[in-house]
């Protein structure tokens, strides 16, 4: 005779929409609540809590590193500006001398 296999529930992907949603009602009434009612497990609702709290970190990192990056562009440009107009200075004066 064979031996069974355990069985096992199949794999459910859900959307960001749906977690979203079971964070917002998990934040409402309690995890264990939500969990119980969305026939999901607790664990689950925190795994995807703190997933979304990365991701929101990542993105204020990324914002801010573009905004910086904006910055640093504005201020070289205007380095080589100032760079441009020292050397005709510099020649303008260069000439006056001899």
């Amino acid at each position: 005779m064979k031996p069974s296999k355990p069985t096992t529930k199949p794999y459910t992907r859900r959307s960001a929409s749906y977690k979203e949603e079971a964070l917002k009602l998990a934040d409402r009434i309690g995890y264990a609540e939500a969990a119980r009612q969305l026939g999901l497990h607790e664990s689950q609702l925190y795994g995807w809590r703190a997933k979304q709290t990365q991701q929101q970190t990542v993105n204020s990192r990324e914002q801010e590193q573009a905004a910086e990056i904006a910055k640093l562009k504005r201020e070289l440009l205007i380095a080589q500006e100032e760079v441009a107009i020292l050397k005709k200075a510099s020649a303008y004066f260069a000439r006056q001398l001899k």
